[in-house]
């Protein structure tokens, strides 16, 4: 939990933030919509992940013999995946920008920028062990499971794990 200092005449008294005051520091979720749909609205989300899921299979990201080739640096493949992405996300958040676009209801995108810290570089190099370690990385993991390697379920439980663990942790953690 944080603290700051409020300087008064008397003293100083320390105040505690609350746990959403902390967490919202640094959240992503600042462009959350408040506007309310049927839930027949969230289909096509389920449409564009299954059409995502078979764009990963077709382009064989999620074979796990690309991927130790990949950290065994014995083929482009999967750098020119992830590099093509790379460039695609910078590309759209330059045009984003640039022709300020709204959602499809109309409301504004606020890309606010986010301060480096040095627990990104130890969550992005425990990220690359265990994608190492599965040869899967979180999104892929889905379109595993659908193509019937059932034995990612136990990947897919220990991201989840993972994922609580940090929550738990995430005060003691370096940010």
């Amino acid at each position: 939990m944080e603290t700051k200092n409020i300087i008064t005449k008397p003293s100083i008294i320390k105040e505690t933030n609350t746990d959403f005051e902390v967490r919202s520091l640094d959240t992503i979720c600042i462009n959350e919509s408040n506007i309310q749909h049927p839930w027949w609205y969230s289909i096509k989300y389920g449409v564009a992940g299954l059409l995502f899921g078979i764009l990963l299979v077709k382009a064989e990201v999620i074979s796990w013999f690309r991927i130790q080739e990949m950290f065994r640096l014995q083929s482009f493949h999967m750098y020119g995946v992830i590099g093509t992405a790379v460039v695609t996300g910078i590309i759209s958040v330059w045009l984003l920008k640039k022709f300020k676009v709204k959602t499809i209801y109309g409301e504004p995108i606020e890309l606010h920028p986010k301060q480096f810290n040095k627990g990104q570089v130890y969550g992005g190099l425990l990220f690359g062990a265990g994608w190492a370690l599965t040869g899967a990385c979180p999104g892929p993991l889905y379109a595993l499971i659908g193509t019937g390697a059932t034995v990612i379920i136990a990947t897919l439980l220990a991201a989840i794990a993972g994922t609580w663990v940090y929550g738990l942790l995430r005060e003691k953690l370096p940010h």
